[in-house]
Formats: structure tokens, C-alpha cells, sequence
């Protein structure tokens, strides 16, 4: 377990270097995106792209893993398939990589802050996650570094790593627990639903935080600077969330299915309802929809904040009967 871990985070640092090497030059960038269609397309996105930056480190990952652990070969799974196909026009604004997005309370809601290296491995006969490594390369700008001849403030990009191991007794995690507030503060998509923030704004722990990217609001729950991540949406995937959910679990929460979790609620389900689990594909699906967290998520720290966000959102009915979903279900930044 300890020599796996360590190469997840050696794969995790070499993916954030080419993150950083693939947005160095901004013309170069625009030219290594291309828009995913047929089934490597996500619906939620009117157009969905990928960039030549995500097919590198899905690829150097599968490379590395497979050569140290030659048993995981066919066991290595990832978003992007390892076609790239150039387009003419590659200036969707999701590559606009912003870097003037100012925090509020600790919070990036957008920019490059938001994109993450995600590496996490689960067992393969409970669909558990054991090991998870959160890469940010987009931290902060190396105060040390400029560009050559360039009087400018520093350009050069720093990051930091994350990991968290949950496997039977152990919990090990690069984080501390952050501390419980009495009332929970929760972090949205921007394209959540009015109920759903209404609801959840009245838990008294002040109003919602809105952030781009899943993996990103999960890492906020892990930080401490949200307490709980709440999605109402099919819009998240396994890719999305088995490293944040690892880590979690190693600080003592976790992550479950909302719907599934509301319903158990309405029927009166003792215990702590069961967490997201990742070897069972969608059945009648394919591509990326064959592994989506279908019902919703909820990820947390403190279990009391769970029981919170569930009490508050217990009111609505269920989940699919909010009118608002399907337009919102077709915008992009989530």
C-alpha cells in the first residue's frame, strides 16, 4: 500500500508538470484543444472539450502504474480517450484558464485555481476507495521565478499535493481534520437549482460558497474552507470524485449518493446511509455516462454536517421533480 501510494503521488507530480508545461505558452494552448463528440462526449456541456494536457497525463499515468504494477494493467481507468483531434476553432471559454479570480473566504470560484490532478485508486471487490492523491498545480506563483528578460511579477507556477489513505483500520491522510462548525457551510455548482440553495442556505452556517470544477469542491471540504460539497445533479463522475473521497474518508467522512440518502431518510433508514462505491458501471449506458454518480452526491467531514444538509434538503421530495434541472443541466462551468 505504502509503495502504490507513493507512486500515485510521483504520477500526480509528473501530470501537474505537464499542466503547467501544456498552459506556459497561451497561443500553443489554443491550438491543443479539441471538442469531444460521440460517446467520449459529456451531455451536461452543450460542447465539451478536452485538451491535449488531459490526454498526456491520462496517458503518463496509465504508463507509469503499468510498468511499476504490471497487475494493474487493464485496471487503469480515466475520462479521455487517447484520440486527439485538432479543431479549427479551439477558444471555448472553458480553456480561458483565468488567474485574476478573486477567493472569497478561502474559495476559488473559478480560474486555474480549480484545476486539479485527481489519482485514486478503490478496491476492486467492494468498489471502495483506499488511496487518493489531489495535485494542485495552479497554487500559487513561485515568488522566486520570472520569466527570462521579464521585469514582470513572477510567472513560473507552484502546487502543492494532498493524500489520504482509508484501507480497513488505517487512516492516514497529508491533512488534519479540520474542525467541526456548529452549523454547516456548504459549497455548490453555480448551476444548482433555487430550491436546493435555498435549502441550504438556511443551516445557518452562512451563505452558500460557489466554486468551478467537482474535484474542486470536494478538495474544499477536505481543506475545511466548505463542510460540506452538495450536487443535485447526474453531473459528476467516478474519475470526479474516488481520490477527494479517499482522502475524506481518511479524515473520518465520506461521500454518498444524495437521492439514494433522501430516500433512505422519507423510509425512515436507520444508520448512516452507504457511500458511493466505483466498480459498478451504469448498466444500459455507454461512454463516460457508464460511470456517473447518477444520484447526486453529498461529500462531508463531520458526520453531523451530513445529517444537516439532509434534514434541510429532506423537505423537497425527490430530486428529479425540481422543474429547474433540465435547463440547468445544459450549462456550462459546473
Amino acid at each position: 500500500m505504502a509503495g502504490l501510494l507513493a507512486a500515485l503521488v510521483a504520477v500526480s507530480q509528473k501530470a501537474a508538470e505537464v499542466a503547467r508545461l501544456c498552459r506556459a505558452e497561451e497561443p500553443l494552448f489554443r491550438l491543443l484543444v479539441a471538442e469531444k463528440t460521440g460517446p467520449d462526449r459529456n451531455a451536461r456541456f452543450l460542447h465539451d472539450f478536452k485538451t491535449l494536457a488531459d490526454v498526456l497525463i491520462q496517458e503518463v499515468i496509465k504508463h507509469d502504474l503499468g510498468t511499476q504494477f504490471p497487475e494493474l494493467r487493464g485496471h487503469i481507468h480515466g475520462e479521455e480517450s487517447n484520440e486527439f483531434r485538432d479543431a479549427e476553432d479551439s477558444t471555448n471559454e472553458f480553456i480561458g484558464g483565468r488567474e485574476d479570480v478573486a477567493a472569497v473566504d478561502g474559495v476559488a470560484p473559478g480560474g486555474l485555481r480549480s484545476a486539479l490532478v485527481l489519482v485514486g485508486a478503490f478496491e476492486r471487490r467492494t468498489g471502495v476507495p483506499v488511496l487518493g492523491v489531489i495535485n494542485e498545480p495552479f497554487f500559487q506563483r513561485d515568488p522566486q521565478t520570472r520569466a527570462p528578460c521579464d521585469p514582470s511579477p513572477p510567472r513560473r507556477w507552484q502546487g502543492r499535493y494532498h493524500w489520504g489513505v482509508a484501507h480497513g483500520d488505517t487512516r492516514l491522510c497529508s491533512l488534519s481534520p479540520p474542525a467541526a462548525r456548529p452549523c454547516p457551510r456548504v459549497v455548490l455548482s453555480r448551476a444548482e437549482g433555487a430550491a436546493v440553495r435555498g435549502a441550504l442556505g438556511s443551516l445557518g452556517g452562512g451563505p452558500p460558497l460557489f466554486a468551478a470544477g467537482a474535484g474542486y469542491k470536494l478538495l474544499c471540504v477536505a481543506l475545511g474552507l466548505a463542510d460540506a460539497f452538495v450536487l443535485s445533479q447526474a453531473t459528476t463522475f467516478a474519475w470526479d470524485s474516488c481520490a477527494p473521497h479517499a482522502i475524506l474518508r481518511a479524515l473520518g467522512g465520506g461521500v454518498v449518493a444524495l437521492e439514494g440518502a433522501l430516500r433512505a431518510q422519507r423510509e425512515g433508514g436507520s444508520g448512516d446511509p452507504p457511500e458511493l462505491v466505483y466498480h459498478r458501471p451504469q448498466p444500459g449506458r455507454a461512454g463516460p455516462e457508464r460511470w456517473a454518480n447518477r444520484e447526486g452526491l453529498v461529500a462531508f467531514v463531520h458526520p453531523q454536517h451530513l445529517r444537516a444538509v439532509l434534514a434541510a434538503l429532506g423537505e423537497l421530495g425527490e430530486l428529479g421533480e425540481l422543474g429547474e434541472l433540465g435547463e440547468l443541466a445544459k450549462l456550462p462551468g459546473l
